[in-house]
């Protein structure tokens, strides 16, 4: 019986110490090995497994590449990617007035708060953002430039808008 538990000592101890070499050397083969591990790309369309969209036949009916979700779509959907015009054009008395039309939305406020090593920070309604040439901006402009104005800082949008740094 002693003869057993040795043995038994034995190939726990080794176990050990071969679970304990894979948990030291496993990140370094994640390490040396990052395109296996790392974050992958999607890509978008053609007809690999990573499509994963509906394809539409010539007769309007949806085809799933993953079996089991197309019965779960409405029946009358449209399928197609950039939508479809109605069959019958709407007719001139049921068109909405011109008080129903929707107008554009106004452009998002933002001002600028600080400016640091070729950078800005900009505050609209959904918090602080530090932006840079190029970045975009709330209001969907971008960053032209950031510079020096008599002896204050602005920042230029393509827009031409210049904006100065509020207290």
């Amino acid at each position: 019986m002693r003869k057993d538990t040795r043995r038994s000592d034995f190939v726990m101890a080794v176990s050990g110490v071969m679970l304990g070499l894979i948990c030291a050397l496993f990140p370094w083969y994640i390490f040396f090995n990052p395109e296996q591990f790392g974050v992958q790309g999607i890509k978008f369309g053609g007809r690999g497994e990573n499509a994963g969209r509906l394809v539409v036949a010539p007769d309007g009916r949806g085809t799933d590449p993953m079996p089991g979700q197309a019965e779960a779509l409405e029946p009358n959907l449209d399928m197609s990617f950039t939508a479809t015009l109605q069959s019958r054009p709407l007719a001139p008395e049921h068109a909405p007035g011109i008080e129903e039309q929707p107008f554009p939305l106004e452009a998002v406020a933002f001002r600028l708060v600080h400016v640091a090593n070729g950078r800005a920070m900009i505050e609209d309604n959904a918090g602080l953002w530090v932006v840079q040439q190029g970045s975009t901006l709330p209001d969907s402009s971008r960053v032209k430039s950031i510079e020096q104005r008599a002896g204050k800082w602005v920042l230029v949008t393509n827009t031409d808008r210049v904006l100065e740094i509020s207290n």
